[in-house]
């Protein structure tokens, strides 16, 4: 599966009702120009009368748009807010360690994602990103905080142009077409819908404004029909990562332009060239540069200040560090709390790249595996560690998957049959849930650290499984109590993961069709090699027998004998097996 591609994203705009309006303690009145330092702002700001003693949230003197903005009044700093029933650590790039998360409003989250330049399929770096803050997004709602999830669609960009005219596609149909492609996506890989979704294209005045008042304000200069900022007079840039502003240069979506001051400096506004779109701005026709975006948006619907601000790790620089820069010059009370970001996918140890022609588009991948092995896979790494993507790992994903669901499975079945009451539960079952929740709460407290939850369900899975299958476990009273408050708590932990199905029976038996899929088989042949083995057997023939066997372990058929006769499940082909680190 060997692909060249670049990024999806796009959509209809989403709203949510507006929570409050963000406020700001007015700014220092001194006519001289003066420093301004607020968290990690520290820009050279000359105020002016329109600048005001607040940093409005609202961008453009248009109708505002619903928004999820939180009041800052009670909340303050991030460091200083209230902190939640239950500690949780998160890891913040800015600040290069983990801390206690601590939102600026009590009970309330303002989280912004960014999303993705919409021009193609997405691909498996992609759900990384929107898995791990799916994950984050869940476990805060599981805190009973209440979320507001901003996640945007780049749909005016200088990839999409190029995409679009390489088509003969109008540039925002196409957007349009691979943000509808990117929700499809999403719903596969389980995660939850954001509060919000905008897109560029329905924010130019918001975008506008931004840039009017970085001009205002002496950060930025104009050159014929563009607009640049200009990083000498933002003092912190390079605060999120670390690099030195000597150490910069032009590229990746910095244009390499002579007019420039500093060859860093990059495009708030682009003139607009032939054959492209554009829309009317106070410095002429054209359209925004990338980074000015997320900054429009995210102030738009969370205020300027606000608590998580995620991404991947390669949108560190040159992305969220100008979007600091921006925020600051456009408003000296700009500050985000925590910033998040997952780790890069390698591919069989190779960082994914174009040059490499080794992307693989999630529509690649699940065409072969379940969507949720996909999802199970990702969350099997630490979010901020490289994670490699390979088919063993997806095999072995796969397997682990039909044996949760298959367990569960069986469990319901047997509980169905029973009027269960969970107020009498045995003690071990008793210690077992409790040891598996306390496993839960500290793992995902622990900068979400998943992988621990995915091993630590091996005991409850297994306590279920003695239960149902065990002579020992068939006799224990009160079996139906006890299975009914492990399965019980298992939904509960899958459901934070994103990992619980709407029917058992339905993943386990697309599970199988994906192995048959991948062992080039037909549910039929597979059953005919089963009456084939069972005759060789009878018949006391066993070395064929065995080869029968053999031959279906090689492309990842197992079968497995009982008294009531052969059946067969999904497991990792016999020559991948090796490469399968153990499992406890």
């Amino acid at each position: 599966m060997k692909l060249r591609l670049p990024a999806p994203m796009g959509s209809l705009l989403k709203l949510c009702k507006p929570f409050f309006l963000t406020r700001f303690s007015s700014l220092p009145n001194s006519p001289a120009t003066t420093h301004l330092r607020t968290g990690h702002c520290r820009a050279l700001v000359k105020p002016k009368k329109r600048y005001g003693s607040f940093c409005s949230s609202s961008l453009s003197s248009s109708r505002p748009l619903a928004s999820c903005q939180f009041s800052s009044e009670h909340g303050g700093d991030g460091a200083d807010g209230p902190a939640p029933a239950a500690d949780l650590w998160l890891f913040n790039t800015m600040s290069r360690k983990k801390e206690a998360f601590r939102p600026k409003v009590e009970g309330k989250v303002g989280m912004y994602v960014c999303g993705v330049t919409a021009y193609d399929l997405s691909h498996i770096g992609h759900a990384r990103v929107y898995v791990t803050f799916d994950v984050l997004y869940r476990y805060l709602k599981n805190l009973e905080y209440e979320v507001c999830y901003v996640r945007n669609f780049t749909d005016v960009d200088d990839k999409i142009i190029a995409r679009a005219n390489e088509l003969g596609e109008d540039p925002i149909s196409l957007s349009k077409r691979y943000c509808e492609e990117f929700h499809v996506d999403m719903m596969h890989l389980h995660c939850l819908p954001p509060s919000v979704e905008p897109c560029v294209s329905d924010h130019m005045p918001q975008i506008i404004d931004m840039i009017k008042k970085i001009l205002d304000n002496g950060c930025a200069y104009q050159i014929d029909g563009d607009v640049y900022f200009s990083v000498d007079k933002f003092p912190e840039y390079g605060q999120l990562s670390g690099r030195k502003l000597e150490d910069n240069r032009a590229g990746e979506r910095v244009a390499v332009d002579s007019r420039k001051k500093n060859p860093a400096d990059f495009a708030l506004w682009k003139s607009a060239k032939e054959g492209e779109p554009f829309w009317v701005s106070p410095w002429g026709p054209g359209r925004p540069g990338w980074h000015i975006e997320c900054s429009a948006m995210s102030a738009t619907y969370l205020g300027y200040s606000f608590d998580i601000h995620g991404g991947g790790m390669d949108l560190v620089f040159p992305h969220h560090e100008n979007e600091i820069a921006q925020s600051c010059a456009a408003c000296g009370q700009s500050n985000i709390s925590y910033w998040i970001h997952n780790g890069f996918v390698t591919v069989d140890s190779e960082k994914m790249s174009k040059s490499l022609g080794n992307f693989f588009t999630i529509r690649q991948v699940i065409e072969l595996y379940h969507p949720l092995a996909l999802r199970l896979f990702l969350l099997g790494t630490h979010y901020r560690s490289p994670i490699n993507y390979s088919d063993v790992q997806l095999e072995s994903a796969s397997e682990r998957m039909y044996y949760i669901y298959q367990t569960l499975y069986d469990c319901e079945n047997v509980i169905s049959q029973h009027a269960v009451q969970l107020d009498n539960v045995p003690p071990d079952a008793l210690d077992c849930i409790t040891k598996f929740k306390n496993e839960f709460v500290a793992a995902m407290s622990d900068d979400l650290h998943t992988p621990v939850i995915l091993a630590a369900l091996s005991d409850p899975l297994k306590n279920i499984n003695d239960l149902l299958h065990t002579r020992k476990g068939r006799k224990q009273q009160l079996r139906m109590e006890s299975l009914a408050a492990l399965e019980k708590v298992i939904r509960k932990v899958l459901t934070v993961l994103g990992l619980l199905p709407g029917s058992y029976i339905e993943v386990l038996q697309q599970l199988k069709e994906k192995a048959l899929k991948r062992a080039k088989l037909t549910e039929e042949e597979v059953l005919q090699k089963i009456r084939e083995r069972t005759a060789a057997r009878n018949a006391k023939e066993y070395e064929k027998s065995d080869v029968i066997r053999k031959d279906l372990a090689t492309v990842g058929i197992a079968l497995m004998d009982s008294p009531n006769g052969t059946t067969w499940r999904p497991s990792i082909p016999l020559a991948m097996q090796e490469q399968v680190a153990p499992t406890t």
